[in-house]
C-alpha cells in the first residue's frame, strides 16, 4: 500500500535548505573524476569522510573499486563484486531479495517493520531498503564499501557499514561508448552512455538491458519460462550545472526494472522427479516447480517470477561561499513496487505457493556545512529520513491437498495434522502429486478441487530526525584526530493486517482456540489493520586517528559505535471469542567497534591490513516463528563477538603487468553463553570464515594501435550457514567452501576505440548453493537455491 510520499516536515526542511542555496551546490572536481578512472588502489579518490581524499588518508578499513576495475574484473552485479572485496558478502535471491553481510552481520529482512543494518548509498543518499535497494551497476565511477559502525558519516542504518555506490557524472566534451554482447543461455547485453556538455552545463544519459533464458530448467507444463531468466532494464540521465567555480549542481534520475523468472527454490523433502528424490545434493537438476494457476487472482499471477519497478530522483548541490567554508545539500526520493510470486515448497504440488508484494517510498534531505584549513576540518548538520512501506503475502492452495501434504512437515506433526488418505504421498517418486485426489476422495467426488487463499501484510513508517557533526583536529602534518557525534531521534510505525479465511474443510487445525486457519498460527484480524508506534533516541559516537609514517604509509586507528534500531513487532493474536494485537518488540542492538590498522601507496605497491574487534549486545538474529508457520520473526540472541583481520595487496610488476590479491578472516558470532539459548555457540548467518580473491591483470600493447588484455582471478570462501538454528530444525542448513575462477580478455584497437573481449565465470562449473531454508524452512522442509553455473560470452564495443 502506497501512502502520501511527502510530510509538511519534509517539505519545509527541503524547501528552506534548497533557499539557504541562491545558485548553487556541489564542487566535485570532474578532473579529478577523471583521473580517479586510471587509480587504483589507496590512490583511488574517495568521499567516505564527505571529502575527496586518497583511500590511503581515510582513518577507516574501506575497500574501493573504480568502474574501469570492475569491468576489467568481468563483473556485472553486486554480488559478483563482493567476491573481491574482503569482508563483504552479497547474496542476490532475487532483485526483489538480496542479502547484505559485513563482517558476517547480514541485513535482507523484508519486514516493512525492520530496520536495516547495512546502509547501501547511491550517489550519496540511503537505499537500505531491502526490497527497494538492487541497483544495477553500470556506468559507475567508484564503489566504496567502508567496513565498521559508520553512524556520523551514513546515518543510523549503517550499523556495522556501509555501501557507496557513485555513478559516472557528467563532463565536458562529447563521448559516448555504444557496447554489446552474447553468451551461453542466451545472454544478451545492449548497453552503454552518450555524453555532451560544456564547462557549464553537462548530460549524461546511460542505460543497460541485460536478458538471459533460466539456467535451471522447470519440468511443469504449468510455467512458461525457466528458473532465474533474466529480464532487467536500468536507465539513467544525469545534468551536472556549473556556472562558476564555487558552485555545482547535480540532478539525477534512475530507472531501474526486473521482469525475472521464478526464483528456484528445490525441496529437500518432497521429490521433483524421478532422478531428483530432493535434498542438497539434488539441488542442481531440473526443477519441477508447478505454482498454484489455480489461485492466480489471489497471487497476482499464474506464473512464477517477479515484476518490480524502481524510481529514483536525486538532487546534490555544493556551494563555497568563502575559502574555507562550503555548504552541501543532498535531497533523494526513491520508489518501488514489487510483485513476487514463488512455489515455497519447491514441487509440482500446488501446497505452499506465496506471493510478495513490497511497495513504499523514501525522501531524504541532508544539509551540512563544512570548513577546511590546514590544522582544521569540521562539517555539522542535519538529516531527515522519512520511509513508508508495506510488505503484503497472499498465500494459495488447495484445502485437501495442503492437509494431506502437510501431514508429512515436521509443523503438521507437531499440531497433529492428520493424513486425510492415509499412505496417500503428497508427491511421489516420479515427482507426480497424488494428493490432488485428496478432496474428491475425502468428499465423496462431491467437491474435486477446494481452493484456499489468505493473506497477511505488516506495514512501517520510519522517521529518522539526526544532527551530527565531526571534527578533525591537525596537530601537526602527520597526525590528525577526529571525533564525530550524531544525535538522532527516531520514530517507528507498524501495522499489520490479516485475512485468514476458516477452511472449509472441518478440522483443519485441532484444537485451535478461535476462528481456524489452514496455515496453523495464522490469525485473521476480522477486517482491523492494528497500529503501534513508539520514539527512541540514541547518541552514536566515532574517534578516530591516523598518524603518517610517511607520505606513502599511514597507521590508523577507529572507535565507533553501532546501532540496529529497536523493532517494533506487531502481529495478532486470537483473545477468548475475539483478536487482538501481538506486539513483541525487540531492543535495539547496540555494536561497539574497534579496530586499526596500516595503509600503504607506494611507487608500484598498494596494501592495507586491518584488524577488528566488536562487541554486540541483544544481536537480532531473524528465525522461523514457530508459533506462525512460513513466517519470520525477530529475537534478541543474546552478546555476540566478532574478532576479524583484512587485507589487500595489488602490485605493479610492469608497466603492462599487476598482481592483486585480498582476504578476510572473521571469527564471530554469538556467544557461548547459557543466557542466549539455543543460539548460544551459532556462527554469524551468511559468515565465512576465511574468504580471498586473486588474480593478474595484463594490459600489454600488440602494435601502435592494438593492445591486448586479461584479467583471470581466483575467488575462494569458506563454509557459510544459511540459517541459525531453530525449533524446528537445530542443525544449520550450510554451503561447504567454494572456489571459483573467472576470467576476462580481449583485444582493442583503433587507440582504445573499438574492443572485443570474452569472459568467463564460474569457469569449472563448479555446483554450489547460492541459499537454503528460505519459506519452506518455516514449515520444517527446507528448500534449495542453486548458485550461478558456468556462463560464457563475448562483449564488443565501440566509443566515440
Amino acid at each position: 500500500m502506497l501512502r502520501t510520499p511527502f510530510t509538511r516536515v519534509s517539505l519545509i526542511a527541503l524547501t528552506a535548505t534548497l533557499a539557504a542555496v541562491p545558485q548553487a551546490v556541489f564542487a566535485q572536481d570532474a578532473v579529478a573524476s577523471e583521473a580517479d578512472d586510471q587509480a587504483s588502489g589507496n590512490q583511488i579518490i574517495v568521499t567516505a569522510q564527505k571529502i575527496e581524499q586518497r583511500a590511503l588518508d581515510v582513518p577507516i578499513t574501506i575497500s574501493a573499486t573504480t568502474g574501469e576495475r570492475i569491468r576489467e574484473l568481468g563483473v556485472t552485479d553486486l554480488d559478483e563484486l563482493s567476491y573481491y572485496t574482503p569482508g563483504l558478502l552479497i547474496q542476490e535471491q532475487s532483485a526483489n531479495n538480496p542479502g547484505i553481510v559485513i563482517r558476517g552481520i547480514t541485513s535482507d529482512s523484508g519486514s516493512a517493520q525492520e530496520g536495516p543494518r547495512v546502509t547501501l548509498y547511491y550517489n550519496g543518499v540511503d537505499i537500505s531498503r531491502s526490497r527497494g535497494s538492487y541497483q544495477a551497476i553500470y556506468d559507475l565511477e567508484r564503489v566504496e564499501v567502508i567496513k565498521g559502525p559508520q553512524a556520523t558519516l551514513f546515518g543510523t542504518a549503517s550499523a556495522v557499514g556501509a555501501i557507496s555506490l557513485v555513478s559516472a557524472k557528467p563532463r565536458e566534451g562529447f563521448s559516448g561508448e555504444l557496447r554489446g554482447g552474447y553468451g551461453n543461455f542466451n545472454q544478451t547485453v545492449l548497453g552503454g552512455f552518450i555524453n555532451i556538455g560544456s564547462d557549464v552545463i553537462a548530460a549524461r544519459v546511460a542505460g543497460e538491458w541485460r536478458t538471459r533464458d533460466g539456467y535451471v530448467e522447470n519440468l511443469s507444463a504449468n510455467q512458461d519460462e525457466e528458473l532465474y531468466a533474466q529480464d532487467q532494464l536500468g536507465l539513467r540521465a544525469s545534468i551536472r550545472y556549473t556556472p562558476s567555480a564555487d558552485f555545482t549542481l547535480d540532478v539525477i534520475g534512475t530507472y531501474d526494472q526486473q521482469r525475472n523468472g521464478g526464483t528456484p527454490f528445490i525441496s529437500a523433502a518432497f521429490p521433483a522427479s524421478a532422478t531428483s528424490p530432493g535434498g542438497p545434493a539434488n539441488a542442481f537438476v531440473d526443477a519441477n516447480l508447478g505454482g498454484n494457476p489455480a489461485g492466480a487472482a489471489a497471487l497476482g499471477n499464474d506464473q512464477l517470477g517477479l515484476n518490480r519497478e524502481v524510481y529514483d530522483l536525486n538532487i546534490t548541490a555544493e556551494y563555497q561561499f568563502a575559502d574555507e567554508w562550503t555548504f552541501t545539500t543532498v535531497n533523494g526520493y526513491r520508489e518501488f513496487d514489487s510483485r513476487e510470486v514463488f512455489d515455497a515448497d519447491g514441487t509440482a504440488a500446488p501446497f505452499l505457493e506465496f506471493a510478495e508484494n513490497a511497495d513504499g517510498w523514501q525522501v531524504s534531505h541532508e544539509g551540512r556545512f563544512s570548513y577546511s584549513s590546514d590544522k582544521l576540518r569540521a562539517s555539522a548538520g542535519w538529516n531527515l529520513f522519512i520511509e513508508d512501506g508495506g510488505q503484503a503475502v497472499p498465500f494459495s492452495t488447495e484445502e485437501g491437498l495442503f492437509l494431506q501434504c502437510a501431514a508429512f512437515t515436521p509443523v503438521g506433526q507437531a499440531v497433529g495434522i492428520p493424513q486425510i488418505i492415509p499412505g496417500l504421498p503428497c508427491v511421489a517418486a516420479d515427482g507426480s502429486v497424488p494428493a490432488t485426489a485428496v478432496t474428491a476422495l475425502a468428499t465423496g467426488g462431491a467437491f474435486s478441487a477446494i481452493p484456499y487463499s489468505s493473506m497477511f501484510e505488516n506495514q512501517g513508517r520510519n522517521e529518522a530526525y539526526s544532527v551530527f557533526a565531526d571534527v578533525t583536529w591537525i596537530p601537526f602534518d602527520a597526525l590528525e584526530l577526529t571525533a564525530g557525534v550524531r544525535l538522532l531521534d527516531e520514530y517507528r510505525q507498524s501495522s499489520f493486517f490479516a485475512d485468514v479465511p476458516a477452511p472449509f474443510l472441518p478440522n483443519a487445525t485441532p484444537g485451535a482456540p478461535f476462528t481456524p486457519s489452514l496455515i496453523p498460527g495464522q490469525t485473521d484480524t476480522n477486517g482491523q489493520t492494528f497500529t503501534a508506534d513508539a520514539s527512541f533516541q540514541a547518541v552514536l559516537p566515532r574517534f578516530n586517528a591516523l598518524y603518517r609514517i610517511s607520505d606513502d604509509v599511514n597507521v590508523y586507528a577507529t572507535i565507533s559505535k553501532g546501532r540496529r534500531s529497536p523493532v517494533v513487532q506487531l502481529g495478532a493474536r486470537p483473545d477468548g471469542a475475539g483478536v487482538v494485537a501481538n506486539r513483541t518488540d525487540v531492543g535495539e542492538e547496540i555494536v561497539w567497534n574497534y579496530e586499526g590498522g596500516i595503509k600503504l601507496a607506494s611507487g608500484p605497491i598498494s596494501a592495507s591490513l586491518g584488524v577488528y574487534y566488536q562487541v554486540y549486545d541483544d544481536f537480532q538474529v531473524s528465525v522461523p516463528d514457530p508459533d506462525r508457520p512460513g513466517t519470520f520473526i525477530t529475537r534478541s540472541a543474546g552478546s555476540a563477538s566478532n574478532l576479524g583481520v583484512e587485507g589487500e595487496l595489488a602490485v605493479d610488476v610492469a608497466e603492462w603487468f599487476n598482481l592483486f590479491g585480498n582476504f578476510g578472516y572473521i571469527d564471530g558470532g554469538i556467544d557461548d553463553d547459557p543466557a542466549n539459548g539455543i543460539f548460544a555457540g551459532a556462527r554469524f548467518r551468511l559468515q565465512p570464515e576465511f574468504q580471498a580473491s586473486g588474480g593478474f591483470t595484463i594490459d600489454a600493447p600488440v602494435s601502435e594501435s592494438v593492445r591486448f588484455f586479461a584479467t583471470p582471478s581466483v575467488t575462494y570462501r569458506s563454509r557459510i550457514v544459511f540459517e541459525l538454528p531453530s525449533q524446528l530444525r537445530p542443525v544449520p542448513l550450510s554451503q561447504d567452501a567454494v572456489t571459483l575462477v573467472n576470467a576476462r580478455a580481449g583485444v582493442s584497437f583503433a587507440d582504445d576505440r573499438y574492443e572485443i573481449a570474452g569472459f568467463i565465470r564460474n569457469a569449472f562449473n563448479e555446483d554450489y548453493l547460492l541459499d537454503a531454508g528460505n519459506t519452506g524452512g518455516g514449515f520444517g522442509i527446507p528448500t534449495f537455491i542453486p548458485a550461478e553455473p558456468q556462463f560464457y560470452g563475448v562483449e564488443v564495443s565501440a566509443r566515440f
